[in-house]
């Protein structure tokens, strides 16, 4: 094994993956089963789990599959603790479950603001709260919060105002959890994606009005491949960013450089 292969290598260490049903959380848990790590897979689907589960045991990846709703707070301190029963330790958390509701905000109902903000930051503060307490008590461990472009700039005409306010949020909030715990060996970053194709994106991909508006609007000329996200995970996950703390990597075709 090569200086490199070992620097971002994930061997033997667990990593946790919520949101881990569909889309990028399944690309997600593909990535780091191929540097190396065991898994824990949430989300409240367990069926869907349960089949990636098999696909990944069968690649030699030790696997914890288990439905978890990460905006309750007693069913994620139960999920890290059949992690720990399971293996042990964790070394990485992926905060990926999220939500959205499209519409303008002048209509937008106080519960759906609420269901989005609850999911995207509650719920991942509920996950980095816990897992992140044990990775304090081990000097080390790795946060990756996956937020979105929309946290960095405003999503306009995709009018999603409860979304771009959640994304912004776990934005600011990563910074300041990196901030608190980067002094205790805990690293918190976050990946903050453009147009990929997921459940989320199901409609705007069906659509060639769309795509063409997109194609048009990326510096790159057209939206990115769920693979494209593996590398940026991966580097956050392992050594190979040890000295990364409370940064927001946006992987999204120079969306934002314009």
């Amino acid at each position: 094994m090569s200086k490199l292969d070992e620097l971002f290598g994930l061997d033997g260490r667990v990593a946790v993956v919520t949101g881990a049903s569909s889309g990028l959380g399944v690309g997600f848990a593909r990535a780091l089963a191929g540097a190396g790590a065991n898994l824990v897979l949430a989300a409240r689907r367990e069926e869907r789990l349960q089949a990636l589960a098999v696909e990944l045991e069968a690649g030699g990846t030790e696997v914890l599959a288990i439905a978890c709703d990460v905006t309750e707070p007693e069913q994620v301190e139960h999920m890290k603790d059949v992690c720990l029963e399971r293996f042990g330790r964790v070394d990485v958390l992926v905060n990926n479950a999220g939500v959205t509701e499209i519409g303008p905000a002048e209509s937008e109902t106080a519960e759906s603001f609420l269901r989005v903000m609850n999911v995207n930051l509650n719920g991942a503060f509920f996950c980095a709260q816990r897992f992140g307490r044990v990775m304090l008590e081990a000097g080390s461990g790795s946060i990756i919060n996956i937020a979105s472009i929309f946290g960095l700039v405003a999503s306009g005409s995709i009018p999603q105002a409860s979304y771009v306010a959640s994304k912004g949020a776990l934005v600011n909030l990563t910074r300041e959890l990196g901030a608190q715990w980067a002094r205790r060996g805990v690293r918190v970053n976050a990946i903050a994606p453009a147009f990929f194709p997921s459940e989320m994106t199901d409609e705007m991909f069906d659509d060639e009005r769309s795509m063409g508006w997109l194609r048009r609007k990326t510096p790159a000329g057209r939206p990115g491949a769920i693979r494209e996200l593996d590398g940026a995970l991966v580097f956050l996950a392992s050594d190979a960013s040890t000295y990364v703390v409370g940064q927001i990597l946006a992987v999204d075709g120079g969306w934002t450089a314009i």
